[in-house]
């Protein structure tokens, strides 16, 4: 029974390892994308009208 709560509790102190890992990678921008909104513009209207066409699609078939 002993073994369960050190493996319980050295799987606490991996999971909060993580969670500062994690925490520290978004405040240092390891997230932030900086490429997409700059091409976002270009693809837009391509992917406003794919979504028209699927709207007129599923509108037509019900």
């Amino acid at each position: 029974m002993s073994v369960i709560y050190i493996l319980l509790s050295i799987s606490v102190i991996v999971a909060i390892g993580f969670f500062i890992a994690f925490v520290l990678a978004v405040k240092n921008g390891q997230f932030d994308d900086d490429y997409t909104p700059s091409v976002r513009m270009l693809f837009e209207d391509e992917l406003v009208k794919d979504n028209q066409k699927q709207s007129i699609k599923t509108k037509k078939s019900n």
